[in-house]
């Protein structure tokens, strides 16, 4: 059954100017903003190929020949995961780290039925961090990728709910998801499933919202809180799950809380001691509450927000030799252009970034104003020095000929 159905949907076609989110469903952005996001599960046949972001191949590239460590990969069977150091080993002569993938103790562990799990794709497969950074930008909220290799006929994960939205895509191979409500809507990050076992078990007990075998192809969107589990059916199966770890409004509130005690923490009069052999405190409740309610009002929390959304991820790839030939090859006529993924924000005189900050005087503010649109500029335009300045920096890299 689709959680969402296909008769009740306006589909737009796709256009060159889509980003990553409209590849995973038949809506538009706008229409899977309004009627889908937080909201219900989506499952969407044939939402297009994407063989161009993970294969059976590059699962096989990853564990063989990349040197992975954990906690890129976690090895699970019958809803338990298996300890590292049953899959890992030193790697030898020049790599003696003892956490390194033993390829021959995964492939056992596979060939026994267990599900290998590669995390945080976003780090090690770049076309899947590509997409994630597109997915990211698309959504306004930060995303990570692991792909799930599971043999025939197994399942790596017993029912459960995650704490962050998901997306799933189904690579290669068939298998069957059992999709339920939740018995806990958007569970906060601390709220796992293992608090609520016993009802999730009951749950998983009753007809599914979406009973479906996904094939090659096709989507799955799952809010966070959704009860799901998944079975391989004849053959291998592997599909990437792509998790946005999602802003709420209780993290902008832990924010302005954390901004308002600061403030109060510069208060002289919030620093003295209760009096001496104080009995009952709720005087003094009410003259503290009364402070933290004027703090919390006069708090201004949004660089709180914009400094843990830069923490949040990684700007793209800077390859440190292509970056030293643009700054020694630097000349008027150099093309460059913002670093991906950098979240930069010119705050005053001062550029915020994930490479760190930098601030500038006011001449130089015009021509930085204008690079954040992250098009392609030259050095004559932007100045040559502010150019160097920027590239040596990471914030500007070459533009692509």
């Amino acid at each position: 059954m689709n959680a969402f159905p296909r008769e009740c949907r306006r589909p737009e076609p796709a256009t060159a100017g889509d980003g990553a989110l409209r590849r995973l469903t038949d809506l538009s952005p706008a229409e899977f903003a309004r009627d889908v996001w937080a909201r219900t599960a989506l499952y969407t046949p044939r939402a297009g190929d994407f063989s161009d972001l993970f294969s059976a191949h590059a699962v096989d590239e990853l564990v063989s020949r990349r040197g992975l460590r954990t906690p890129f990969l976690r090895v699970a069977k019958d809803g338990s995961t298996r300890p590292d150091t049953s899959f890992t080993s030193s790697a030898g002569v020049g790599a003696t780290i003892s956490d390194q993938l033993d390829d021959t103790a995964v492939w056992r562990a596979f060939a026994d039925g267990a599900t290998l799990v590669l995390q945080a794709l976003q780090r090690t497969w770049q076309p899947v961090g590509d997409f994630v950074t597109g997915l990211s930008s698309d959504l306004g909220h930060p995303v990570q990728a692991n792909a799930y290799v599971t043999p025939p006929q197994s399942r790596g994960f017993d029912d459960h709910y995650d704490v962050h939205d998901v997306f799933v895509l189904q690579i290669q191979g068939t298998k069957r998801w059992l999709v339920h409500e939740p018995v806990h809507r958007d569970p906060l990050r601390d709220q796992p499933w293992t608090d609520r076992r016993p009802a999730v078990a009951e749950a998983a007990k009753a007809d599914a919202r979406i009973d479906t075998v996904l094939e090659p192809g096709d989507t799955l969107y799952l809010p966070r809180g959704w009860l799901h589990s998944a079975q391989a059916q004849g053959a291998v199966s592997i599909h990437l799950t792509l998790g946005i770890h999602t802003w709420t409004r209780y993290t902008l509130a832990e924010q302005l809380a954390q901004q308002a005690l600061a403030m109060l923490r510069e208060d002289p009069y919030m620093r003295t001691t209760l009096p001496l052999g104080i009995g009952d405190p709720r005087e003094e409740i009410d003259l503290v509450r009364g402070l933290l309610l004027a703090a919390v009002e006069g708090a201004d929390s949004a660089p709180l927000f914009h400094r843990a959304r830069r923490g949040q991820a990684r700007p793209a790839p800077l390859g440190p030799l292509a970056q030293f030939e643009a700054v020694d090859g630097l000349g008027p006529e150099s093309a460059v252009r913002l670093r991906e993924g950098l979240e930069a924000r010119l705050e005053g005189q001062c550029l915020r970034t994930r490479a760190g900050w930098l601030e500038f005087p006011r001449t130089d503010l015009p021509p930085v104003t204008s690079l954040l649109d992250g098009d392609v500029h030259t050095a004559g335009d932007l100045g040559v020095a502010l150019v160097r300045r920027l590239l040596r920096a990471g914030v500007l890299v070459p533009a692509e000929p």
